[in-house]
């Protein structure tokens, strides 16, 4: 099981949000690069890359520090946040995105994220961002009635084999994972499972790795990073001993 530290990018600074609200960012470096740098230095296997001002205007806007990013590593960068068209799917895998990441066009344009199954297969993620039950869409300022689980199910038909399921009410508030939502979400869909939202400490790590799903395959992880409650290493250690102990 991988450990995702996230860099999330507004206004070109690397910044943590509280339940998706843009009005509680949190600036942590002002430079994302430097952020990406030291999640790197401890270790990170992979990056979570999100442009919140590509998520909330749907259009990306912070390629360029995807690309400093990708020049940085050869690590897998995800990467997700205003990717609404088949011209902005592309721009991002010529920026260094590994994985692109579809959050409100998986479900608002059927034929966008069909095109992106053809062309780019495994490398597409879908994100299932949820409040209060429910999908949460448009850079999480559009509340919509879709079941998370229902979705799963439907996206999986369609070919989808990469999900992220992200708890918004947790997000940044460090009060611990959605183990129920994480058990309903993998026992919906055999596709590979990463977990984002409320994560504090290594022992919410090893609560996650301790579920009995084999399509869980990781845990995304941001403000617990940003706030020293744990490093990289130390939450890889945790997953990878919760894991080999299986």
């Amino acid at each position: 099981m991988i450990l995702w530290p996230a860099v999330d990018i507004l206004g070109g600074q690397a910044v943590r949000l509280q339940r998706g609200e843009f009005g509680t960012a949190t600036v942590y470096d002002q430079d994302p690069l430097e952020a990406a740098a030291r999640w790197l230095a401890e270790g990170a296997r992979a990056l979570h890359v999100v442009d919140l001002d590509g998520a909330r205007t749907g259009n990306p806007a912070n390629l360029e520090h995807v690309r400093r990013i990708r020049s940085a590593t050869e690590v897998p960068l995800q990467v997700g946040g205003g990717l609404r068209s088949a011209g902005a799917i592309e721009r991002a895998i010529d920026a260094g995105a590994d994985r692109i990441v579809l959050g409100t066009s998986a479900y608002s344009d059927p034929a966008l994220l069909d095109e992106a199954l053809g062309k780019h297969g495994e490398r597409v993620v879908v994100s299932l961002d949820t409040r209060r039950g429910r999908i949460a869409g448009g850079g999480w300022l559009e509340q919509t009635e879709l079941d998370p689980e229902a979705l799963a199910r439907g996206l999986e038909r369609r070919g989808l084999r990469h999900i992220i399921y992200s708890s918004i009410d947790r997000d940044g508030m460090l009060e611990g994972p959605d183990l129920e939502g994480i058990e309903r979400i993998a026992s919906s869909s055999p596709a590979a499972l990463i977990y984002s939202g409320g994560i504090a400490s290594s022992r919410d790590l090893e609560a996650v790795a301790g579920l009995p799903h084999a399509n869980l395959r990781g845990v995304i992880v941001g403000k617990a990073l940003y706030e020293r409650r744990f490093t990289v290493a130390e939450g890889q250690e945790a997953l990878d001993r919760c894991t080999t102990s299986e």
